[in-house]
């Protein structure tokens, strides 16, 4: 292998806006994110579904089972 062609890797901590800090490695020092996993709707059940002009009530009309 060559010497010097990799980054250099550390300890880090991944903290976000929400204040969740997480410890991981990677070539960056300080990762601060917007949103993680404690804070994002997908992952915390929170996921509202907006509907714009009846588009989700069309889908589950067009892809539901037929009796």
């Amino acid at each position: 292998m060559k010497k010097d062609i990799h980054p250099k890797y550390f300890d880090t901590t991944a903290t976000c806006a929400c204040g969740n800090v997480i410890h991981t490695r990677s070539t960056m020092k300080d990762i601060r994110v917007e949103i993680c996993s404690k804070c994002h709707p997908f992952y915390t059940g929170k996921q509202k579904i907006i509907d714009t002009a009846g588009r989700v009530e069309k889908y589950r009309r067009k892809y539901s089972k037929k009796k």
